[in-house]
């Protein structure tokens, strides 16, 4: 029901898309996240973004290199990543809310719906 793709391995410095396509009834009906896991690390929330795009959370860590938006048209959620660090090195995760409310979008219990996941390797 949640699609991700777009991982691949990139050089430092440069830039990916990740897509998460949801089936209609799932994405008009909640906010979306993007999540990622790295070896040894305990997943960590990216980027939420309300249903109408109204409001957004990332990671302070991230701000200002990554990007999340959705286009309902389509049942597509993006993350642009740019500036990529190898630490950002991870599964990323697209992820269905069932709550809109950006303070508890920052819960991963506010999460009910899970995509497979897409390796993102950033390495010279």
């Amino acid at each position: 029901q949640l699609q991700a793709s777009g991982g691949g391995l990139v050089q430092p410095g440069g830039s990916l898309r990740l897509s998460c396509v949801a089936s209609g009834s799932i994405f008009s009906s909640n906010a979306m996240g993007w999540y990622r896991q790295a070896p040894g690390k305990q997943r960590e929330l990216v980027a939420a973004i309300t249903r109408s795009g109204g409001s957004i959370y990332y990671a302070d860590s991230l701000k200002g290199r990554f990007t999340i938006s959705r286009d309902n048209a389509k049942n597509t959620v993006y993350l642009q990543m740019n500036s990529l660090k190898p630490e950002d090195t991870a599964v990323y995760y697209c992820a269905a809310s069932a709550s809109n409310i950006i303070s508890t979008m920052r819960r991963s219990s506010s999460y009910d719906r899970w995509g497979q996941g897409t390796q993102v390797t950033v390495s010279s």
